[in-house]
């Protein structure tokens, strides 16, 4: 099979679900009243199982590589400031702009692209790729959250208090957290308890993807407004190629200057930076009053376009 067919071959299986998600919402086989159901199961049972069991297969120095971390949080700050600096030329005010902007620098990482890269990559990619999970739901999420507060609408403080609340009852940093001591400590769970873990873990990566079309296709739904495609697009498109573009300079860089950054856990960076906008922004905008359309789109339009630009990203790296 050519590398190209191999590459679509192997990331189909995962935009399929999606797309299965999707399908299943718009024509009324998942009713709206259980979508929240899944996400819980997602959020709170399958995937911390499964990020605690890569957390506690993953060597402690690869979930704590400050080189990778570096590269890409510095990335995913500039995507933040370009976004702004267009948003705001605009006219569009602060909360508005800060939720856009998150959009365009938070990839789907917990529901999609742990299970995908990984897929792709190998086992190894798991560290890098959950670091820059832990990079944007600490650092590039509290930032937007208090630029939204700007415009009036609240005290960033308090709003860094919802985000820390929110860290704080996230059941995936603490698995991220648990499986890492695991590993430190060396040690194993039980035989039950483990294959337990196992069985939830396995069952993460295709109950995330297609929740994630179901929320995509129920996001449309309620979604009654026009937004012209200019408002969305281009930060679509930003989110798909020019992010991952900047890591991949930055990568690049910071192995030149020396620093320790191997070219594996670039790779997995870039292939991070180069999945679609992560789905749970658009409960954040909701839940801070800011322009949900807009989200929402920008998620759609770099869901369907990511089969296509993600699949280039992999080829682009391989060859």
């Amino acid at each position: 099979m050519p590398p190209v067919l191999a590459i679509l071959a192997a990331t189909f299986p995962f935009f399929a679900l999606v797309a299965a998600g999707y399908a299943a919402a718009r024509r009324g086989l998942l009713p709206p009243a259980a979508i929240p159901g899944l996400n819980a199961f997602v959020l709170y049972f399958a995937l911390p199982c499964l990020l605690f069991r890569f957390g506690a297969n993953t060597p402690i120095g690869q979930l704590l590589d400050g080189s990778a971390a570096g590269v890409y949080l510095s990335c995913g700050l500039a995507m933040v400031a370009l976004a702004l600096a267009w948003l705001r030329r605009c006219g569009i005010g602060w909360n508005d702009a800060a939720f856009a902007a998150l959009v365009c620098a938070f990839p789907n990482t917990g529901f999609m692209g742990v299970p995908l890269v990984v897929a792709l990559l190998g086992a190894a990619a798991a560290g890098p790729v959950i670091l820059t999970m832990v990079v944007d739901m600490v650092v590039t999420s509290s930032l937007c959250i208090a630029l939204s507060r700007l415009d009036g609408g609240g005290s960033p403080v308090r709003a860094l208090r919802r985000v820390l609340h929110g860290m704080l009852v996230n059941p995936m940093p603490w698995s991220i957290a648990l499986g890492a001591t695991v590993s430190v400590l060396r040690l194993a769970l039980p035989g039950p308890v483990a294959r337990t873990v196992g069985l939830l873990a396995d069952a993460a990566s295709p109950v995330a993807l297609f929740t994630i079309g179901a929320v995509l296709a129920r996001s449309q739904m309620n979604s009654h407004e026009r937004v012209p495609a200019r408002d969305y697009v281009p930060l679509a498109l930003a989110k798909l190629l020019l992010h991952p573009l900047l890591v991949w300079a930055a990568g690049h860089a910071t192995i030149a200057a020396g620093l320790p950054l191997s070219r594996f856990a670039l790779h997995a960076l870039v292939l991070a930076a180069a999945l679609p906008a992560a789905s749970n922004v658009s409960l954040l905008a909701e839940r801070f009053g800011a322009h949900t359309g807009r989200v929402a789109r920008i998620i759609l339009v770099s869901t369907v376009l990511a089969f296509f630009t993600f699949s280039a990203a992999v080829a682009l790296l391989a060859g």
